[in-house]
């Protein structure tokens, strides 16, 4: 009884109770006792855990899934009919899960097998220098199913848009879709592309067309037409009708979402994947680019680009990018001894020595900065306050925007300005709650702006300046979750308030948005991703420990261009130095010995 109790201790209780109901389902009074033993239950709990995890099954080994009854059938009954879970191979799935894994291997296997016109590139080889971008360009042109990955500044945009400059002169009328999974990754995937787009030599060579220069952006729940009933306009029965789909952001992409792109792109289309595995996996189960990447008979499908050229040589941001990597590479083959004291050590010999921070101001073509400070392993109230004020001196710049804004007689022309310096920092954090953790963070920074601007006028929530983040997809409204608006006055009625959002150059109503709305001085990590900023600070107090991973302070870090300030427990940075994160996925074998066959009911 004592292990049971244990067993009950260690789960949430929606879990706990989910775990019996699914049980009960199947039950017969005479044997629901019987069913309700330590082996079934703990199985569905092991199973509904991992999926909180982003795991898409757990290792069968030692499990007694005979236990589980007829709420289980091996991967051949699978195909044809549907039960709770599934035992295939070593793993044991939730029937979801599985049959998602196998619906996307056989796309994945599906465009890679598919024959499509190749696109002589002889006369542009010259417009890309690097080898492994000039591969991608071979790659793209003979391939429908293509994977272009790499750190930050390693060519991921300047190479798409030689690819696709390539690809609009070889193929008379081509339409081209470019999502990515977030409202600001689609908006920094547009600014960008642009950017690389406006390339003199491209110009001259009468590559780019005005169609070109005015290619748009989606999420990529706006290209599949996702409903408020997730079901998408566009499917299997009804392809995306475009010759070219490119995906920015593609470690983002969770197991479902990827399945229904994917299922989505019609025979004769090329998709392009552009990411970096070594960030986040997606918030949902799957860790699709990371396991793609992987897959044997996938290698021509793929290219990784290494020549960073954001982080030039000797940058620190960069030098911290690749301390991670080599930690993670040590934890991959299993020699991550090091001692935690000598980690630390490593890391302010190698990359920044502690110290407090200091204010740090922006400017154009700035050498890299890295500040580090620990926190105290008990932080007092009066510390906290200090902490708060530091975090806020990114926002100086901020909150004299908004100054200016507020004293113009035509405030609409200072607009531009105030979003711009907003995005010039931001506090990214691990955790929801504690005092260090994202609800109270923002209160901070939100009471630090009405400091600083005392005749600063509040109605409800809103006030000038305040940034939101919208935390659902809103379809009437036409906002995705994770798109950020900053708050202004309604530019015909200034007793009012309205929200402009930069990714969808849209104005709203701040009486039409939604009371959920959240404040986004600062932003979970995960939420970061799809972002960039000059200057990042980075909390990780001793509540986010079990949170951390080398992944989520890659990910963290590489949010900035210029400056990173390290707030942090000093266990908490270890943990993130040394940990790294490996969802369970079967889809890799899938994908793999070509297990793809499904029911086409299914």
């Amino acid at each position: 009884m004592e292990n049971r109790q244990d067993l009950e201790s260690q789960v949430p209780q929606w879990i706990a109770t989910w775990s019996k109901y699914i049980l009960q389902q199947s039950s017969t009074g005479s044997d629901l006792h019987e069913r309700l033993n330590e082996d079934s239950l703990e199985l569905v709990q092991d199973i509904l855990l991992a999926i909180t995890r982003g795991d898409s099954c757990i290792h069968r080994a030692g499990k007694n899934i005979q236990s589980l009854y007829q709420l289980v059938i091996d991967e051949q009954d699978a195909l044809y009919q549907v039960a709770p879970f599934v035992a295939d191979d070593e793993y044991l799935y939730m029937y979801r899960y599985w049959s998602l894994e196998q619906r996307l291997a056989t796309q994945i296997m599906r465009l890679k097998q598919q024959q499509i016109q190749a696109v002589d590139i002889q006369a542009f080889e010259h417009l890309l220098q690097d080898e492994h971008q000039k591969a991608a360009l071979a790659m793209v042109a003979q391939n429908a199913f293509n994977m272009i990955t790499g750190g930050p500044g390693t060519g991921k945009t300047y190479t798409l848009a030689r690819i696709i400059a390539v690809l609009s002169q070889a193929i008379p009328d081509i339409r081209i879709a470019m999502a990515a999974p977030t409202g600001k990754a689609a908006q920094r995937m547009k600014e960008a592309l642009q950017n690389s787009l406006n390339d003199e030599k491209l110009n001259e060579l009468g590559l780019i067309s005005d169609t070109l220069k005015q290619q748009d952006t989606l999420t990529i729940h706006r290209l599949l037409g996702l409903g408020t009933q997730y079901k998408a306009r566009f499917n299997l029965k009804q392809p995306l009708p475009y010759d070219v789909i490119v995906i920015d952001e593609a470690s983002m992409l969770d197991l479902n979402l990827a399945t229904l792109l994917l299922e989505a792109v019609p025979d004769h289309c090329r998709l392009i994947l552009l990411g970096d595995a070594n960030q986040l996996a997606s918030v949902d189960v799957g860790s699709v680019l990371a396991d793609l990447q992987q897959a044997e008979s996938l290698a021509e499908n793929r290219v990784n680009l290494v020549t960073s050229r954001r982080f030039k040589e000797g940058a620190l941001i960069g030098k911290m990018a690749q301390f991670i990597q080599t930690q993670k590479s040590l934890s991959t083959q299993n020699h991550s001894g090091t001692h935690s004291t000598q980690l630390l050590a490593n890391f302010e010999q190698e990359i920044v020595s502690a110290a407090e921070f200091k204010p740090i101001a922006l400017y154009p073509n700035m050498p890299d900065v890295i500040q580090l400070e620990y926190l105290p392993e008990v932080i007092a109230q009066a510390d906290i306050t200090g902490y708060y004020q530091k975090l806020s001196w990114g926002y100086q710049d901020y909150f004299n925007s908004i100054q200016h804004y507020l004293n113009q007689d035509d405030p609409k022309t200072k607009v531009a300005m105030v979003i711009q310096a907003f995005d010039h920092y931001r506090i990214l954090t691990a955790i929801h709650h504690g005092v260090l953790g994202l609800e109270a963070l923002n209160r901070a920074m939100e009471k630090a702006l009405f400091e600083y601007l005392t005749s600063l006028q509040k109605q409800g929530d809103w006030y000038v300046g305040r940034p939101v983040m919208m935390s659902y997809n809103d379809y009437q409204l036409g906002t995705s979750n994770g798109d950020i608006g900053i708050c202004f006055k309604h530019r015909q009625q200034s007793n009012q308030f309205e929200v402009y959002f930069p990714s969808l150059d849209k104005w709203i109503p701040a009486t039409r948005l939604p009371k959920s709305i959240q404040t986004a001085f600062a932003l979970t990590i995960h939420k970061s991703q799809g972002s960039e900023f000059t200057h990042t600070a980075v909390v990780l107090d001793s509540a986010a420990t079990k949170l951390l991973s080398q992944e989520l302070i890659y990910t963290a870090i590489t949010r900035a261009k210029s400056v990173v300030s390290l707030l942090v427990d000093s266990e908490a940075f270890i943990q993130s130095l040394s940990i790294a994160t490996t969802r369970q996925s079967g889809l890799l074998r899938k994908i793999n010995t070509k297990k793809t066959l499904l029911n086409p009911s299914t």
